[in-house]
């Protein structure tokens, strides 16, 4: 598929699919991905970054069937990014900003920003996990030390800005009323424009912004690389498995308001229904960089469903020329992001932007 049908593709799922309208094929095995189907489900083998485009393109026209359509450009609005206040840290400014997503709706977030002049830096958007107050955590005012990764970045260089998921911490909106069918979708809305703020910035190199986020977070920095082209590497902390070993297969919990409720109301929560899996989204986010940290014993994500993720979608940055780009650590902890991992994921990021401290 060539590059200009492939926009069009993608720009076609932006907008609701009607009845008349042919879905992509369906793939009853997500751990399957060196395939494409036609529209008769006659299966080829995938051997050229072209092939694999048009499967990508598949997964996500199916992760939109969960989720909904991205919105198209019509709920676009200007920044109006407002600084509300600012605070002076030993190696960085600290800003508490707000910035306009859509008509109507403003996302409360922390952005940080070293001090120092070293030219256009790398920067970073850092999602939090299902945590109270939300932003404050990843940027250190409260919350657990270990996931502290904004500050942390930001003392190491980078640019960083921590927005509230909705309904945790300052920001309190409903995605239903403003017409989606998932509060994920709107997060990767929301996520998109905080992007959309780093590209604002003096301080930003465009070409070098990434996504970091444990749990909540983790699957949150998965979706945002899925849609946003501009994200060049993605850190996940305990953010994923394959469906079939998320609590034996329940996957009520992705079912809620907070995520995505067409799991049950259109699925029924029957994962031969399910259009698709992770395994497929670790995929589609190649060539970008991914960095998983994956411990042995998270209760919520089960390691073997996360090996099942991450050694087929090895077959897609192999199809496409950068193995090295695709790293898993799984520490013998819980549910956490230790300091080692954090450490070892800084300087994945550091060898992906070529930046030196």
């Amino acid at each position: 598929m060539t590059q200009r049908i492939l926009v069009a593709v993608l720009l076609s799922l932006s907008c609701p699919v009607s009845a008349s309208e042919p879905l992509a094929p369906t793939y009853p095995d997500h751990t399957k991905l060196l395939v494409v189907r036609d529209e008769h489900g006659e299966e080829t083998p995938i051997t050229t970054p072209a092939q694999w485009q048009v499967r990508r393109a598949h997964i996500l026209a199916h992760v939109q069937e969960v989720m909904g359509s991205l919105p198209g450009g019509a709920r676009r609005v200007p920044l109006a990014i407002r600084v509300e206040e600012t605070f002076d840290e030993p190696s960085y400014s600290r800003q508490k900003i707000s910035f306009a997503t859509e008509p109507g709706d403003r996302v409360p977030a922390w952005l940080l920003i070293p001090k120092g002049d070293k030219g256009k830096r790398p920067a970073m958007l850092c999602l939090h996990q299902t945590t109270k107050i939300g932003k404050d955590e990843p940027i250190g005012l409260g919350g657990k030390p270990n996931l502290r990764y904004a500050k942390e970045l930001a003392e190491r260089g980078y640019v960083t800005i921590a927005p509230d998921y909705p309904n945790f911490g300052e920001y309190q909106v409903d995605p239903y009323a403003l017409g989606y069918a998932s509060t994920s979708m709107k997060g990767i809305v929301n996520h998109m424009r905080a992007v959309d703020v780093l590209t604002t910035l003096a301080e930003v190199d465009p070409d070098r912004i990434g996504v970091i986020g444990h749990s909540l977070g983790g699957h949150n920095a998965i979706f945002v690389g899925l849609f946003d082209d501009r994200i060049k590497a993605v850190v996940t902390s305990c953010g994923f498995n394959r469906f079939p070993q998320y609590y034996k297969g329940n996957i009520t919990g992705w079912s809620h308001s907070g995520y995505m409720p067409r799991l049950k109301s259109k699925f029924a929560l029957n994962l031969d229904r399910v259009p698709f899996d992770f395994p497929e989204l670790i995929a589609a986010l190649a060539p970008k960089a991914i960095f998983t940290n994956s411990p042995l014993r998270d209760a919520n994500f089960e390691v073997e469903g996360v090996r099942e993720c991450i050694e087929p979608a090895r077959s897609i940055y192999q199809l496409l020329g950068v193995p090295d780009r695709i790293v898993a650590v799984y520490p013998d902890v819980e549910h956490d992001f230790p300091e080692p991992q954090r450490r070892e994921a800084y300087g994945f990021l550091d060898k992906v932007f070529a930046y030196k401290l």
